[in-house]
């Protein structure tokens, strides 16, 4: 049973959807958590945050303006801290092939500094949120995703005998997210007009819930060993039964993949099936090479209740078997509205 009780807990990235719902759901679940750190640099967002959670009322809240380039500014704000969520990223496919030295300035260099600075202050729970795009990476910023995973992955490799795990947690399209497809849908469908303009037809993505994902964050503050990357399972969409479930009186237009999507989005790939596991309700891929902390499969397997996936195994958001139906997602936008809109 996980238990934060005097805990301190940084996020980069914090002011984003991810570290708004943490923040909700941990201060609900867990009130014995001694201080959230958010860490961002949208001094903006701070705000509207700040107003939200008044210092009186929510005392363990603080507010860091601070960019993970900024590697002395990071290290100040991990002094005392015991667990770190790097969920800070530039993550929009058009801005990170236009600005490309930008995106490797927070992806790469900006995980680095997390990793140093976790070491320097031997924070003992680490723990990066990743994406799909990740896996099989045909833009940049798939591409700085992996080499940030990779960077956490060894970094297990240099901890010194600490006692400090870094592990990874990938996932997929997230309902409601900043940029997403939905909001964009929702806000062109109360616009109205006649067409609803969509890349491809014939594009499948991953769906999952911004509460999904801090559960599994909260699970692997829990149980994490050191090296793994968690996969959670999760259903599929297809982008045509998505425009169907928010507009289904608009005809769709396609206008073409932009630069760097694709038709189909992978988490794991066939490359990886050898060192992943499948649990109750996650993969996990276990670290190819291990030096500081070697452990077996068998120890994984036993100690996440996992068996190894098929050697030709790939997790691919078309040949999925979860697929939400017009009918699940128009449910999923309804529920995501009552919750985010009509009840505030």
């Amino acid at each position: 049973m996980l238990n934060l009780d005097n805990k301190t807990i940084l996020i980069t990235g914090g002011s984003g959807s991810f570290g708004r719902k943490f923040i909700e759901i941990t201060l609900r679940d867990y009130p014995g958590v001694k201080k959230i750190i958010v860490y961002s640099r949208d001094e903006m967002k701070h705000l509207e945050m700040m107003r939200l959670y008044p210092e009186k009322q929510f005392p363990q809240l603080r507010f860091f303006v601070g960019d993970v380039r900024d590697k002395d500014r990071l290290m100040r704000a991990c002094e005392g801290v015991d667990i770190l969520i790097h969920a800070a990223s530039l993550m929009t496919l058009e801005a990170s092939e236009y600005n490309p030295d930008e995106t490797i300035k927070t992806n790469i260099l900006g995980t680095q500094n997390v990793i140093d600075c976790a070491l320097k202050c031997g924070i003992r729970n680490v723990i990066a949120l990743s994406s799909d795009k990740a896996c099989a990476p045909a833009s940049l910023y798939g591409a700085s995703q992996l080499v940030s995973d990779k960077l956490f992955v060894a970094a297990n490799n240099i901890t010194g005998g600490k006692d400090i795990h870094f592990s990874v947690i990938r996932y997929g399209n997230v309902m409601g997210a900043k940029g997403s497809v939905f909001l964009y849908f929702m806000e062109r469908a109360k616009i109205g007009g006649r067409e609803l303009p969509v890349t491809d037809k014939r594009m499948t993505r991953f769906l999952i819930s911004n509460q999904q994902v801090v559960d599994l964050v909260h699970y692997v503050i829990e149980k994490q060993l050191g090296g793994e990357i968690f996969v959670p399972k999760m259903p599929s969409y297809r982008l045509t039964d998505l425009a169907t479930a928010i507009a289904p009186k608009m005809e769709l237009k396609e206008i073409g993949k932009r630069p760097g999507e694709k038709l189909a989005d992978d988490i794991i790939a066939e490359s990886d099936a050898d060192n992943t596991l499948e649990a109750r309700d996650f993969y996990v891929i276990i670290p190819f090479m291990s030096y500081s902390k070697k452990r077996s499969i068998e120890e994984y397997k036993e100690y996440y209740r996992a068996t190894p996936v098929p050697s030709d195994f790939h997790y691919s958001s078309n040949t999925n078997t979860m697929f939400e139906t017009v009918e699940t997602l128009r449910e999923k936008i309804r529920r995501y509205i009552d919750y985010n809109f009509r009840a505030k």
